[in-house]
């Protein structure tokens, strides 16, 4: 390809943050269709990716690399392959449906579209970048506007939720910026190219330390427990687009980070500790679920379930397997679709009622029965219902994980039970039964809300009945993970 495609799409979300700064406060509805075609742009912009992209293929491609900081081995690097343009594409869709989702913010709306704009610059260039300098300025970019977006149109607590999200993650970010030091001056190689390092063979006495330091940055992310106790605070408080994007794109900023940096970079150490990896996935699955059960807020509820969720990506990942790999990484992709689309139903539906906690809420079928039916079909979806999405990942990753660790698969296994009831038992409390007296009659979806929703629709239904477009990239990518484990 003769033009930067990924830069292109990477910096346009800040050309159109730059643009909305010209737009007088007052013209709300300009600000929003700036937004919306910034993202909808960026989104046609990739389909050269998508019908480009060599299938089959392992070696990262629309690679641009031109030298940055040549005396310090720093490189703006960009580049894609099956473990990342699935993900970079998920980032796309999500940004158009969480500018769709944000239509009915009234307040400084000009400081929130343009926050949301650079937070997409972050999550974009973080799934493109092949330089460790690169990766973390996008890494950081993320930080500071969902910070802001938290802070200023969350809920009531959002000033703490802001904070905690904050801190952890700076203290994640912290520890990562020591291991990529570290590791740029224990490799000998003067550089923070990540394919150079890939293709090194890295050891050093202090790998276990480094290992560490990405490991606690990482895991923060996901997150895994015990470092997840700022993502339920996050989700409650931040509005319906930050839920999403959060749920959607930011955990898999982890997940990400644990593929492409610890099982590439250093995967003889990622062996190592791999058991301890499948303990603490195996504690997240069984606790999210568990939490989730004793919830009474809905967006709690789906929260904690996103614990125990991404715990099954990370069992996937600890196994070790091409299966459940595959899984894993397919399952961060459907986890991005079912939970986004959770919590934009529950934001919509907080929008008419003005409540999240269940016991408030009932008959929701009798006043709003196409946003009950989205819920319910993201509900199944996230149950793991055979024919949608969310079945193959958790599947696949169960099915590659039973001969490394038999005891967690099982308890994986069990706690799907867990997951259908908590989720089947909301929605009969929420969706069910008799209306309380004070519920006022609402209007049910309408065009906008439709249009967000139908595209999550439509690739829960398309992956969980033929996943084989997803994992004709995914495999070989994985096949390559593989091949630089074995080797270690």
């Amino acid at each position: 390809m003769d033009y930067p495609i990924l830069s292109i799409i990477v910096f346009l979300p800040l050309l159109g943050a730059l643009l909305l700064q010209f737009v007088p406060r007052e013209k709300a509805n300009l600000i929003r269709g700036i937004a919306l075609i910034t993202t909808l742009a960026g989104l046609v912009l990739s389909i050269p990716i998508l019908t480009d992209f060599t299938a089959g293929q392992s070696a990262m491609q629309f690679v641009e690399k031109q030298v940055w900081v040549p005396g310090l081995g720093i490189s703006y690097h960009l580049g894609l392959d099956g473990l990342s343009m699935p993900l970079f594409l998920l980032t796309l869709v999500l940004m158009v449906i969480a500018v769709l989702a944000s239509w009915s913010i009234k307040e400084r709306v000009r400081e929130y579209f343009s926050l949301l704009l650079l937070l997409a610059v972050g999550m974009l260039g973080t799934f493109v970048a092949l330089d460790f300098i690169l990766f973390y300025v996008f890494w950081e970019i993320v930080l500071i506007p969902m910070y802001f977006i938290i802070g200023i149109w969350g809920g009531e607590n959002r000033n703490y939720a802001a904070l905690k999200f904050f801190l952890y993650t700076l203290a994640g970010s912290v520890l990562m910026l020591v291991g990529i030091l570290a590791l740029y001056f224990t490799s000998g190689l003067n550089t923070f190219d990540m394919v150079a390092l890939m293709q090194s063979g890295y050891t050093h006495s202090l790998s276990t330390f480094i290992f560490a330091t990405f490991f606690l940055g990482f895991a923060v992310k996901v997150p895994m427990w015990p470092f997840h106790t700022w993502l339920p605070d996050a989700h409650v408080q931040a509005p319906t687009a930050g839920s999403v994007l959060l749920a959607g794109i930011l955990l898999k900023m982890g997940t990400y980070g644990f593929v492409r940096v610890l099982m590439q970079i250093m995967p003889g150490e990622f062996v190592e500790f791999a058991p301890y990896i499948a303990v603490l996935a195996a504690i997240s699955i069984v606790y999210g679920a568990y939490a989730a059960l004793s919830q009474s807020d809905l967006k709690k509820l789906v929260a904690y379930s996103s614990v125990s969720h991404m715990g099954y990506v990370m069992l996937g990942l600890a196994a070790l397997t091409q299966v459940s790999i595959n899984g894993a990484v397919l399952q961060m992709v459907n986890h991005g679709l079912i939970t986004g689309m959770l919590f934009l139903v529950v934001g919509y539906i907080y929008e008419r009622t003005h409540t999240r906690d269940i016991a408030k809420l009932g008959g929701l079928s009798l006043k709003i029965p196409i946003l009950g039916g989205m819920f319910i079909f993201a509900s199944l979806a996230s149950l793991g219902l055979p024919g949608l999405s969310g079945f193959v990942g958790e599947f696949l990753v169960l099915l590659g994980s039973y001969e490394a660790y038999k005891v967690y698969t099982i308890l994986g296994v069990l706690t799907l039970a867990l997951g259908a009831f908590y989720l089947l038992r909301a929605v009969q409390n929420a969706f069910y039964g008799l209306p309380p007296t004070s519920m006022e009659d609402f209007k049910d979806m309408n065009g906008r809300e439709f249009m967000s929703l139908m595209p999550l629709v439509a690739l829960i239904i398309v992956f969980g009945v033929y996943p084989k477009p997803l994992l004709q990239y995914i495999d070989p990518a994985v096949s390559t993970v593989l091949q630089m484990i074995r080797g270690s």
